[in-house]
């Protein structure tokens, strides 16, 4: 498996919605297999970029320099700044992976950027709302497409809605299938569904799988 997994940063990124999955696939710290990736960020370019919550993320790339050949997966993250041109260029590294097989995720403004840019018209996705999309984008033909669900995974495709960041890194995690089914359903039972009883079981799944 390729290790490398980008995720994309642009001014006033919400910091909260890639923020689980990045963190859990970075840690590994719940995985049942072997796996290890590596986090990169990228950007249009090098210079500091600044999220909705005022972090200040120095990129470890620019797009120019993104390799699929070694990537896992491509992060999309919300952003008021979608709408604003220059960011044609991340929608396009999103198709040049979808186009080599290689998977994307993305969740709230990202996922309107894609529809907007035609990219969901025959793919099964699912966004913060469907009004929303057919109201403010006019080139937006995926309606048939569409799943009222938080995420959705469709092939190499993975959205959800901005109300969905615990989903999004669910749907991640299996479409990689770094925990196994069990563990990823009591990872998802605490930190979805607030159950407690569902960490301690995670807990046990893992001390069985790496007793082995």
């Amino acid at each position: 498996m390729n290790k490398t997994i980008y995720l994309y940063v642009l001014p006033a990124m919400a910091d909260w919605e890639p923020g689980q999955a990045v963190a859990e696939l970075r840690s590994g710290r719940f995985f049942t297999v072997a796996d290890r990736f590596q986090i990169k960020t990228v950007a249009l370019t090098k210079e500091p970029v600044t999220t909705m919550g005022g972090v200040t993320i120095m990129p470890d790339c620019s797009i120019d320099e993104v390799v699929s050949d070694d990537a896992a997966l491509l992060i999309l993250p919300g952003s008021d700044d979608w709408q604003q041109p220059q960011h044609e260029a991340a929608l396009k590294l999103a198709q040049r992976f979808l186009s080599a097989n290689v998977r994307v995720a993305a969740i709230c403004g990202a996922v309107e950027a894609m529809a907007k840019a035609g990219m969901l018209d025959r793919a099964k996705h699912t966004a913060t709302s469907l009004d929303y999309l057919k109201m403010s984008f006019p080139t937006y033909h995926g309606e048939a497409h569409f799943q009222h669900e938080l995420a959705c995974a469709d092939g190499h495709l993975i959205t959800a809605g901005s109300t969905a960041p615990v989903e999004f890194a669910k749907a991640i995690l299996a479409a990689l299938q770094v925990m196994s089914p069990e563990a990823l359903e009591h990872w998802y039972g605490f930190y979805g569904q607030h159950d407690e009883a569902s960490l301690m079981k995670l807990f046990g799944v893992l001390q069985a799988a790496r007793q082995q």
